[in-house]
């Protein structure tokens, strides 16, 4: 396999290779072969290239199966400058799912125990497609006193979601899906989200499916989180639900990310680049290293390699012992090991 390594900025620099750390630790254990290809993106690609998403970045990138992609410290880029902005790479890739785990840990404080939901949340289309845009763009206001918006929804992209829901529900011990919308209200936008949802469905009848409304869900989260698996949900929708998730097991430090297309995936975690902490070497190194850990296991899925599946399942493994140890945690989990502590403690834990 061919994973691409890009460090993005601030605790990017620390947590990234703490997720390569483990991978590589897991892909040897399993036999898994990887070729490893450092990209500058972020800062370092615009101090090198002159662009925060350089050319010889993005040509790399299409010749690989996945990377490992840090946070981006856009916040601090120079303002009105076009080659100082976020690396639009979800759009230049199409990557049209984000995969979002929110899971707990009885050593971790948190609202609730018990938690472990997969949100699966569609990333091109919706309130939230500016950055797919070709031309023009979703708002305009004719005048002061008036603002338009538009939402764009089509059974492509509804219909590749769910199926990545399903395909991911598959993997899991429970097998069930619960699509989110509001379709009474929102009839043709909804409507044909949740039509997509129920047929594909049908090809799945191995996997419970229900559906819900997103302001009960918003509350079901709240109250009873262990009631779901794997919930599927539009742009905007999903946005707001992942963060709920990530607050009900204890914050971004427990959030890890996968970002999907048809043929690549990207391991990016869901939190920021912190500079406040940078150089530390006490940023919690747990989101980016699942994020790793969910490349591997879409992978194996994908492409049919069971070493990758197996070197996901061992990280995965090693991850929950750790955690449930609670001996080698970074300060924002209770504990007062180092970014690198941590790290090697999940790499041994292997």
């Amino acid at each position: 396999m061919e994973i691409g390594i890009l460090l993005g900025d601030d605790i990017g620099l620390e947590v990234v290779p703490e997720c390569v750390k483990v991978l590589k630790a897991a892909a040897a254990r399993e036999r898994l072969e990887i070729d490893w290809y450092p990209l500058p993106i972020g800062k370092r690609g615009h101090e090198e290239h002159g662009d925060t998403l350089p050319a010889v970045t993005e040509q790399a990138l299409r010749g690989l199966d996945g990377w490992i992609m840090g946070p981006i410290g856009d916040a601090a880029y120079p303002r009105n400058d076009p080659t100082w902005v976020m690396p639009a790479v979800r759009k230049k890739f199409e990557l049209f799912a984000a995969v979002r785990p929110s899971r707990s840990f009885t050593s971790v404080a948190s609202i609730h125990k018990d938690v472990d939901i997969v949100f699966v949340r569609e990333l091109t289309e919706g309130m939230l497609y500016s950055e797919t845009v070709v031309a023009g763009l979703p708002e305009f206001r004719p005048n002061d006193d008036i603002t338009i918006s538009s939402r764009v929804i089509t059974r492509k992209g509804s219909n590749r979601v769910a199926r990545e829901a399903f395909e991911l529900a598959r993997t899991r011990p429970r097998k069930k899906v619960t699509a989110a919308h509001k379709e009474p209200v929102y009839r043709l936008a909804c409507g044909m989200f949740a039509e997509e949802c129920r047929k594909v469905a049908k090809e799945y009848p191995d996997v419970t499916f229900d559906e819900m409304m997103i302001d009960s869900i918003a509350m079901k989260l709240v109250t009873d989180p262990q009631r779901f698996d794997v919930v599927v949900t539009t742009n905007q929708f999903g946005d707001i639900l992942t963060d709920i998730g990530a607050g009900l097991v204890g914050g971004l430090g427990l959030a890890p990310g996968l970002c999907i297309g048809e043929k690549q995936t990207m391991a990016k975690a869901t939190h920021g680049s912190a500079p406040d902490i940078s150089g530390q070497n006490i940023a919690n190194p747990y989101a980016m290293i699942v994020s790793g850990q969910m490349l591997l296991g879409w992978l194996g899925r994908k492409h049919k390699v069971a070493q990758a599946s197996a070197a996901a399942d061992l990280i995965h493994k090693a991850v929950t012992k750790v955690l449930a140890e609670g001996k080698t945690l970074t300060r924002d989990l209770g504990g007062k090991a180092s970014t690198t502590a941590m790290g090697d403690a999940i790499a041994a834990a292997l």
